[in-house]
């Protein structure tokens, strides 16, 4: 733990030289905390058409289980809280953005710049070396995106109808903001340090890391739709399993970096 700790320190510290790197997930956090109330308040509010007056969003609305038992709101409140709670699934994507970036550039970046030789030539374990670098690039993010649940959790409180805040603050949405949006995190950028291990070019390390953003995307789109309802039990099993996924992708970074040839054939 305590190699693991100052490898840590030292992504971090090059985090912060290189501060940047985290305006993407910045501008990224942001557009996520402003988009739903664009939609759920500024464009009813422009057009004077109620969200309540639309047969479909309330259909939508009151057939999902969250927002529908055991709160006795009015049909705009229902129709708010069915929306702010959808859009915080882009709270899944918020810490990916820039993180990928800097898990792509994490090992190639230190071939490149021939700094990753002296690391290996340290006690510090492959699975050590690893962790840090993935966790040097999710944890800068990962605080960026919790500032901006917290903007987004205050702008309902403060904007929304009455009672939408106590409707989207429920077991469902705290399972998918605290567990599937880290652990779909994890996978991804360990999958993102795995291949830059493997490669000299650190697009196309990011590259196979957003394929990740697909099914998000597609879960969206299936929340939006009501083909899909996932309760917060089965969110619970999801974040676990991605948890347990992340685990088996460290394993298998540890087993395919090959520290001899980068200390001493890599070119």
């Amino acid at each position: 733990m305590t190699r693991l700790r100052v490898m840590l320190d030292k992504e971090l510290l090059d985090v912060m030289r290189n501060r940047a790197a985290l305006f993407p997930v910045v501008l990224v956090t942001l557009v996520t905390v402003a988009l739903p109330f664009v939609i759920a308040i500024g464009i009813p509010a422009a057009t004077g058409e109620r969200l309540g007056e639309d047969a479909d969003l309330i259909r939508v609305a009151t057939a999902s289980t969250s927002t529908a038992a055991g709160h006795d709101v009015a049909p705009d409140a229902r129709v708010q809280a069915f929306l702010f709670e959808q859009f915080l699934l882009l709270f899944l994507m918020a810490p990916m953005t820039g993180a990928m970036t800097l898990a792509a550039h994490s090992v190639v970046g230190e071939k490149l710049a021939r700094t990753l030789e002296p690391l290996l030539a340290t006690p510090l374990r492959t699975s050590e070396l690893l962790a840090a670098k993935m966790l040097g690039a999710l944890l800068p993010t990962l605080a960026i995106s919790a500032a901006g649940l917290v903007m987004y959790v205050a702008g309902v409180a403060a904007l929304a109808e009455p009672g939408v805040l106590a409707i989207v603050i429920n077991a469902r949405s705290i399972a998918m903001v605290a567990l599937v949006g880290p652990g779909a995190a994890l996978v991804a950028l360990q999958l993102t340090v795995l291949v830059s291990s493997r490669v000299n070019d650190p697009r196309t390390a990011q590259q196979f890391g957003v394929l990740l953003i697909v099914p998000l995307v597609g879960l969206m789109v299936a929340q939006f739709t009501s083909m899909l309802a996932l309760t917060a039990r089965a969110l619970t099993a999801v974040g676990l399993a991605l948890g347990a996924i992340w685990i088996v992708l460290l394993a298998v970074s540890a087993t395919v970096f090959d520290r001899e040839a980068v200390l001493t054939r890599w070119r």
